[in-house]
């Protein structure tokens, strides 16, 4: 018999290509059944996996005896409340990003974990940067920047489109305080340096309307473009930008400004120079340092005891909700708010 045997709450895109492929891929894993957004859903879904069981609500595959573990693959709006049934239930959790609607619930998950602390609890981290968080770790420790003084990220959008039905991420009723990627680009930035002890937000949307699943209007409160400035408990500052309308900005990045060198990651690169430098050169990430998507993996062997969360912690989705929550009330007031 399998010693991890897991129920799916949520066969999303990432839940679909990633996990359950991958968790099945794992000896000793099975995937008992799938609940998802409809039973002709879930059935697709067991049909397509093997899965042997569907359940008609998420609360059933809680409840199923044949399950010690549950994967939430759900939009954020259940994150906490099924996180919260199966610890009672006495089972590991893996939730998907964002953690939870608001810092409020992230923070009963987290209390919820500790209550328990022989089960297992882990947020899927931010891949973005996996690649090389362990070399910019590195080259900061051995001093290439100097003073760390400025952290630069943008997002690339498209152009305006007012016309597209509304996604669950414009919608306050399924996303919470979460903005388009925010939270996963501030937690590559965590694992870098350090975090935010305040911030300062400004945001806009353009389209004020968007119909529904069923046609009806309904209003869009998430914006479509964001700026945030923050300072950071290592002294520098932070300008952090999300956008769905910069069409052509020539590519997402992050830029880490010292006083004796630049940091530029993006995509799949990373680049650097120093000081008297004209130009960057490109920094090959050693293979020994690669990081690379591990998520299923990590979270069957911190259940078999091999090894602790580390991407992520449900301590460190508390405090990037934290931090979302926060960018939520500097828009509302147009103040300075403490993380």
């Amino acid at each position: 018999m399998s010693d991890v045997r897991v129920g799916i709450v949520g066969a999303g895109a990432n839940t679909t290509s990633k996990h359950i492929p991958l968790l099945q891929a794992i000896d000793g894993v099975e995937i008992v059944g799938v609940a998802n957004r409809s039973e002709a859903s879930s059935a697709a879904v067991a049909k397509r996996f093997g899965i042997p069981k569907t359940y008609g609500h998420w609360e059933k595959a809680v409840a199923d005896p044949d399950t010690n573990a549950i994967v939430i693959g759900t939009w954020p709006y259940l994150h906490c409340p099924v996180t919260l049934a199966a610890l009672d239930a006495g089972k590991h959790v893996l939730t998907e990003a964002r953690m939870a609607m608001n810092a409020g619930e992230a923070r009963r998950m987290l209390d919820a974990t500790l209550a328990k602390p022989g089960l297992v609890a882990q947020v899927v981290p931010s891949p973005i940067t996996l690649f090389a968080d362990a070399t910019i770790q590195r080259l900061i420790a051995e001093g290439y920047l100097g003073q760390l003084l400025a952290v630069e990220s943008r997002i690339r959008g498209g152009f305006l489109d007012s016309d597209s039905p509304m996604h669950w991420r414009q919608s306050s009723e399924l996303s919470g305080n979460n903005i388009l990627a925010m939270g996963i680009y501030y937690e590559a930035v965590m694992r870098w340096v350090s975090r935010a002890t305040n911030v300062m937000a400004r945001a806009k949307t353009f389209t004020t309307q968007r119909p529904n699943e069923t046609g009806e209007p309904q209003p869009v409160e998430v914006p479509e473009h964001l700026d945030v400035v923050a300072d950071l408990e290592c002294g520098a500052q932070l300008h952090l930008q999300q956008s769905a309308v910069t069409a052509l900005l020539e590519d997402d990045a992050f830029y880490l400004f010292g006083s004796e060198g630049v940091l530029r990651l993006t995509g799949d690169r990373l680049f650097g120079g120093r000081r008297g430098d004209s130009q960057f050169t490109e920094i090959s990430v050693a293979d020994g340092e690669r990081g690379e998507w591990r998520v299923e993996v990590d979270f069957v062997a911190a259940i078999r005891g091999e090894r602790s969360v580390t991407h992520t912690t449900f301590a460190d989705g508390v405090h990037y909700m934290e931090f979302t929550d926060a960018v939520a009330r500097s828009i509302r007031s147009g103040r300075l708010e403490a993380v």
